[in-house]
């Protein structure tokens, strides 16, 4: 598997020119571009593309992306990417920006809190007629500007035009959330059927606490993008709503009276009775044992 270290190299390989800027790059591609067979790679800086496949598919770790329709997809350093005889629809560009590049600016940290950076399954992102617009106008104002009278105040108009399109991909996720929700076929459903599934068959004490990475991996989802879609259809996220359900399930033991307080906290998965009781009363607003005795009396 290759890895580029630079964006220099990664152009090159890809049979562009060297960039203007060694650390910030608009690379273009034509349609019917076509890259064959299998081609893996890692980078050492974000890659942004903005494109429709007319065949052949992505894999953003170990699974496939979803290209249907969609137009842009996100990467973040030190991700592996596999490319399979890829054929472009339509001319396409992906924008490469080197963490290095951002370092000493606010957007170095706020990148890193958009999700869909993280999504190593799910879709590409879904654009209108008129969002694809206002993408591409983003993409030539920073296109324009790294390769045209490079001043002073270039790197900071570039980020600032960068931070708006993520936050307009952000706004626009949201909206395909919203617009796919029938599609996905009511992820809180079945994410609460598995945690009843998860605790119905929980004979050994041992198997501890549900896990949202190990939930989502059921779903075929990535922990975050569980959490966001879950966040949409229920105002919660995935940890949130695994608790809410391990104090359902502590609410009913308690008022049942046949165990404890330390043997509760076991069969729900607590390896710690203590860490038990305090989320118990983070979320209930009383103890376990004040829980207890205000519903047995």
């Amino acid at each position: 598997m290759n890895h580029y270290k630079t964006i220099s190299a990664f152009a090159q390989a890809a049979g562009n020119k060297p960039p203007e800027h060694p650390l910030f790059s608009i690379l273009y591609g034509d349609k019917n571009d076509h890259w064959e067979g299998h081609v893996a790679f890692t980078a050492d800086f974000y890659i942004i593309g903005f494109k429709q496949l007319q065949s052949g598919s992505m894999l953003y770790g170990k699974t496939k992306y979803d290209h249907d329709l969609g137009k842009m997809s996100f990467i973040k350093p030190r991700q592996h990417v596999t490319f399979k005889d890829i054929r472009l629809e339509e001319a396409c560009c992906l924008i490469l920006i080197h963490e290095d590049y951002l370092s000493g600016t606010p957007l170095h940290n706020d990148i890193k809190k958009y999700h869909y950076f993280e999504y190593d399954v799910n879709e590409a992102l879904h654009l209108t007629p008129s969002e694809e617009e206002t993408i591409w106008a983003l993409m030539r104002t920073m296109d324009k500007e790294c390769r045209n009278n490079t001043d002073d105040y270039s790197k900071d108009i570039i980020i600032s035009h960068l931070d708006t399109l993520l936050k307009y991909a952000q706004r626009f996720y949201k909206r395909q959330f919203i617009n796919r929700a029938e599609i996905t076929g009511a992820v809180a459903t079945k994410f609460n059927n598995l945690l009843v599934a998860y605790f119905d068959k929980q004979n050994d004490k041992s198997s501890g606490l549900p896990t949202v990475g190990s939930l989502a991996q059921k779903l075929n989802l990535s922990p975050r993008y569980l959490s966001d879609l879950l966040r949409q259809e229920t105002g919660k996220t995935a940890l949130e709503l695994i608790h809410l359900y391990l104090i359902s399930e502590a609410k009913n033991l308690l008022k049942e009276g046949q165990l404890n307080i330390n043997e509760i906290s076991f069969s729900l998965g607590f390896e710690n009775p203590n860490y038990f009781s305090r989320l118990f009363k983070r979320t209930v607003g009383v103890s376990p044992h004040v829980f207890r005795e205000q519903n047995l009396n």
